[in-house]
């Protein structure tokens, strides 16, 4: 097997409504693509430089879970990215830590699924 690229990272929703809002109003992603699935499912498609970011709400027994996989968005500002979540309501479920190499927090979509807001400090990388 060789493994050339990742077609998407995905998290499921419960209420994909207030995800977009979330995701395109917080965290400020571009809608790329979104496919009706019936009332009220669908999934959605975000494009981040090359990679994509779906999320969705079709399949009942894919839950949103704080342990489930995380994604590090890499940010230009770390510190306004952290602010601007905090004043948004964001749940913080890690405060910054700061490796060194990089420095992070962990942060809850409205479902409580994990990300991570990242910045690589470029005289480590």
């Amino acid at each position: 097997m060789k493994i050339v690229e990742f077609a998407f990272t995905g998290y499921p929703v419960t209420d994909l409504e207030r995800a977009r809002k979330f995701y395109e109003g917080v965290l400020g992603l571009k809608l790329a693509n979104i496919w009706p699935m019936g009332p009220d499912k669908a999934w959605v498609e975000y494009e981040v430089g090359p990679h994509v970011l779906a999320i969705t709400n079709v399949a009942d027994e894919w839950k949103p879970h704080r342990s489930g996989p995380a994604l590090a968005f890499e940010v230009e500002d770390y510190d306004t990215a952290i602010a601007e979540l905090k004043a948004a309501g964001a749940t913080v479920y890690l405060d910054t830590v700061n490796t060194g190499v990089c420095h992070f927090a962990v942060i809850s979509d409205p479902d409580g699924n994990s990300f991570m807001i990242h910045k690589r400090n470029p005289d480590r990388c």
